[in-house]
């Protein structure tokens, strides 16, 4: 039976991630037609529980009751999602203002369904942030009742009403409607088991976690490390003699509040951007942002003859004769044509990927957007007159020019990643030397005192960078004025601040973990500054203007950073074979939070996308790789039952695999799969 079941979890695994794939060549519509809404797949999940269900009795679980009343949690929540699938109705309904509507079409539009009441549109509105042309949130306002928006959700005889979308003419509003009224219940009921569960199995005395807290291999743990100094970069600034504002000038204008980004910024974040975007770099040939941008205003014949708009793509650069990675202005143009149009194909489908060549073509075409749109008069857009929008603080604008001048991501990227890797080295080195340990006297003392040179010096360091990322991200916090989780940037800057602060937590008990918070910081950072996301400070789009934001995605990315540091730790344990089965205790013992972070971060998400949508499932590629990530971290409780899970090789080699789908949920959904939750790596 224990064979059976571990051959049908790992089909359904294989199923789930194979599904993920099948949908983006062939649309979400064909894999919820012919796997997810059968038959087949809910025998399949309804198999797997009844074997579980056996499993669990054979093993006389009722004896381990936190562990029964986990495992009790899932099968509660699988019974809740096939209550929603066999009785549950979903269907819209749309209202125009001043009709009434009595009935909804049902999903699939298989048939019309009666409403036990009638619902009357009195308007329709859209709020925006102030002085912006971007949406805050979405109103529709039913006669007699509570207005539907986004995250806010109408509900009247067991019937919810979700704002979904509107007319064109604003005289329209179409709503979402689900009627479940037993599945929801039961389903959350399950959370609530599930979250019991993994707090009992945290706090009981007899329980895994508190034995492997008391294990005597872990109280000796330790590690010197060693103290270089960080490798500086000077930059040579090319003297130009390109027209431009004077310097005293330009800093008056940095002060400036103009609105970009759809929010009330200085002027310096603006010219920035908008070197950032042409360059790549944040000022342009010994010249302040402010005095390239004046300079474009000012002499634009002259400016539109400078090699600065980076064409990183070489095939691109061929195509327009470049002979090195910056164009000018006037090289993408023969006269009146541009000379993109014609290397642009647009009429390629929607769910088409484009390849490498035509996203530099669109990247470069919005480069050129910018420089026309400062030409026009439209990139700069100052405050109204009729005090319609509110100026922003003088200690908000002095934050924000803070922020801006000081590269919080390139230092830190460069300071941890270096320090880390020596640290890791340094490691790798003590590891081996004891092994082996001779020399003389002399020798020893030399190393020993040098040593505890670099006991000190870590620890300070490591706090040290804690601080500095912990400022930078409050600074963007407070300038924002929302907690920074809205992106793919964002998420990674938490996820780095993650590693740090568990590093400082855990150095003193295991000190080893040191040079981990920094590899797993820096590798973070790196990836935040050189990938393709969005640092920007932006207003969140509606649907994110939640409380249950910052508690979904930080959970997630506590989890993400714990199971990177049993990672690095299984890549520790394979250099260092002596202390693999210490090392497998310590991973043990942070399967127990980071599974459990996961687990939390995955069900609040449910609960806010059924309060956002309707629906707390609905099989979109993120939350599968999610809850495959999940399954497959799940099953290294199981030592107990799979013995090969106490052997220390296998245990680290299985935890390095299955970071694997730690790395596919993360990015390779945003860059490969897409989805509902691709907006991540905007």
């Amino acid at each position: 039976m224990k064979k059976f079941l571990i051959a049908v979890y790992g089909c359904l695994l294989l199923l789930l991630a194979a599904t993920t794939f099948v949908e983006q060549t062939y649309s979400t519509d064909f894999v919820e037609k012919h796997v997810y809404h059968t038959i087949w797949f809910c025998c399949l999940w309804g198999v797997l529980a009844a074997m579980t269900v056996v499993v669990l009795v054979r093993q006389r679980l009722w004896r381990r009751l936190p562990t029964l009343l986990l495992h009790g949690s899932f099968l509660v929540i699988l019974a809740g999602a096939m209550t929603t699938f066999l009785c549950g109705r979903k269907g819209y309904v749309h209202l125009t203002v001043g009709s009434e509507a009595n009935c909804f079409l049902e999903q699939g539009g298989r048939q019309v369904v009666e409403l036990p009441f009638t619902l009357r549109l009195d308007s329709f509105r859209i709020e925006y942030y102030p002085g912006t042309d971007a949406p805050a949130d979405y109103i529709s306002y039913i006669h007699g009742e509570t207005p539907v928006s986004m995250n806010r959700i109408l509900s009247r005889q067991g019937f919810r009403f979700y704002q979904s979308s509107f007319d064109e003419d604003m005289q329209g509003s179409w709503l979402t409607v689900n009627y479940d009224p037993w599945g929801i219940g039961i389903t959350y009921s399950g959370y609530l088991l599930l979250g019991v569960s993994m707090l009992w199995m945290l706090a009981s005395r007899g329980g895994e976690f508190r034995r492997l807290l008391r294990h005597p291999l872990l109280k000796k743990g330790g590690m010197s490390v060693l103290l270089l100094l960080c490798l500086g970069s000077g930059v040579h600034a090319q003297k130009r003699s390109l027209p431009a504002l004077a310097r005293k000038q330009a800093d008056s204008l940095a002060r400036k509040q103009v609105i970009y980004n759809d929010r009330v910024v200085p002027f310096n974040t603006l010219a920035r951007d908008f070197v950032l975007k042409l360059t790549g770099k944040p000022s342009y040939g010994g010249m302040t942002p402010e005095q390239v941008i004046g300079g474009w205003l000012l002499r634009p014949e002259v400016w539109q003859n400078e090699p600065m708009i980076y064409i990183k793509n070489e095939a691109l650069r061929r195509l327009l004769h470049l002979e090195t990675p910056y164009a000018r202005l006037a090289d993408l143009f023969d006269g009146e044509k541009y000379r993109l149009q014609k290397y642009w194909k647009g009429e390629q489908g929607h769910h088409q990927k484009m390849t490498s060549l035509e996203k530099a073509i669109v990247e470069a075409d919005e480069k050129v957007g910018l420089i026309l749109m400062l030409q026009n008069g439209t990139l700069i857009r100052p405050l109204p007159e009729d005090g319609s929008v509110e100026p922003v603080s003088d200690t908000k604008i002095q934050a924000e020019l803070l922020y801006n001048r000081i590269p919080f991501s390139k230092l830190l990227f460069m300071s941890n990643l270096t320090v880390g890797l020596l640290a890791f080295f340094r490691l790798l080195y003590r590891g081996l030397r004891r092994s082996s340990a001779s020399g003389s006297s002399g020798r020893i003392t030399v190393f020993a005192s040098f040593s505890h040179l670099t006991d000190v010096f870590f620890p300070v360091a490591l706090y040290a960078a804690f601080l500095f990322q912990l400022f930078g991200y409050g600074l963007r916090w407070y300038i924002g004025g929302r907690i920074p989780l809205g992106n793919g940037y964002e998420t990674m800057q938490f996820m780095a601040l993650c590693a740090l602060f568990l590093a400082c937590l855990f150095r003193r008990r295991f000190p080893f973990t040191v040079p981990f918070g920094f590899l797993l910081s820096g590798f973070a950072l790196l990836v935040s500054y050189l990938g393709q996301m969005n640092p920007q400070i932006t207003p969140l789009m509606p649907v994110l203007v939640s409380p249950w934001l910052s508690m979904h995605v930080s959970l997630i990315m506590m989890s993400y950073a714990l199971f990177a540091f049993m990672m690095l730790n299984g890549i520790l344990a394979l250099c260092l074979r002596r202390s693999a089965r210490m090392l497998m205790l310590l991973s043990r013992l942070l399967l127990y939070p980071a599974t459990f972070f996961l687990g939390a971060g995955i069900f609040l998400g449910a609960v806010w996308a059924n309060v956002s949508w309707g629906r707390y499932w609905a099989w979109d590629p993120k939350e599968v790789w999610a809850l495959i990530t999940f399954m497959v971290y799940g099953v290294a409780f199981h030592a107990r039952s799979l013995r090969i899970f106490r052997r220390p090789l296998f245990f680290h080699i299985y935890m390095i695999a299955a970071f694997l789908t730690v790395l596919m949920t993360y990015f390779g959904v945003n860059y490969i799969l897409g989805g509902m939750h691709s907006y991540a790596n905007s």
